[in-house]
């Protein structure tokens, strides 16, 4: 069993649950914390995840970059910035988008910088109603990272995305779920409830059809339609010989519940 010191990390009955620990700093990242991440990340298929929870530990979930850190502390070179992104954070956003499995952002409280980003790399947002998103790279003289200035105007439109950009107000939950940016927003003493009943769906969903639809939708930005109907074919090819399809419309024609294995 491997332990880390800036996340907490668990599998147990298909639910990877991984936890940002740095909660003295609103979950800030360090380079240690990236490393563990993607540690983390690397072990959750291989333990048997179907679904993986991200969330914060404490009042956030987290506040981006800590700017503490010695690879980005003032007076670091506009290289080394680049650098930073290069080797942890965009990494970090494309294997949360390739994780074989639906990832749940479990947004707790402030989600800010990198750490709002971070939560829209993921496939489902779920955000506590006393929750709130703020792209705080302005303030400093930056551009959003970690995917930003991508999911910003396609989830919201370029003129929302420019106000949330330029102005770096904080968004709260509940306006984000009404313009779209998450999936939902709930009070926050039906939070904890709500994350494990999903993810407890997730985890004994067809696992595969799922990670089939995660591939195709978050690729479908990058074609033209009459592509994106090709991918749709291949696809739906392969996973008719899967073992939860077959199981899928045996249990549909017996009247009864299915049991997916995930493959």
């Amino acid at each position: 069993m491997t332990s880390y010191d800036h996340i907490r990390y668990e599998c147990e009955g298909g639910i990877a649950r991984l936890t940002l620990d740095r909660p003295d700093v609103l979950n800030s990242f360090n380079v240690a914390m990236h490393g563990e991440v993607r540690h983390a990340l690397d072990r959750a298929a291989p333990d048997g995840a179907r679904v993986l929870v991200l969330t914060g530990a404490g009042r956030g979930f987290c506040a981006g970059q800590d700017l503490n850190d010695r690879a980005v502390a003032p007076g670091a070179s506009r290289v080394d910035l680049g650098e930073s992104i290069e080797r942890y954070y965009a990494p970090l956003v494309l294997a949360l988008r390739a994780l074989p499995m639906p990832v749940i952002a479990a947004v707790n409280g402030v989600a800010a910088g990198a750490g709002a980003n971070i939560a829209l790399a993921c496939d489902l947002v779920i955000a506590t109603r006393s929750a709130n998103f703020i792209q705080s790279f302005c303030r400093i003289g930056l551009v959003p990272d970690s995917g930003g200035t991508w999911f910003l105007p396609k989830l919201v439109g370029p003129a929302r995305a420019l106000g949330l950009a330029l102005l770096g107000d904080k968004l709260t939950a509940s306006q984000a779920a009404d313009w779209g940016l998450i999936w939902r927003c709930v009070d926050d003493a039906e939070f904890a409830g709500v994350v494990d009943r999903l993810a407890a769906d997730l985890a004994v969903a067809p696992t595969r059809g799922l990670a089939a639809i995660k591939s195709a939708i978050h690729g479908a930005a990058f074609r033209p339609l009459e592509a994106q109907l090709d991918v749709e074919r291949d696809l739906q090819r392969e996973l008719g010989h899967s073992h939860d399809y077959g199981e899928g419309v045996s249990a549909f024609k017996d009247k009864r519940s299915p049991h997916f294995l995930g493959r």
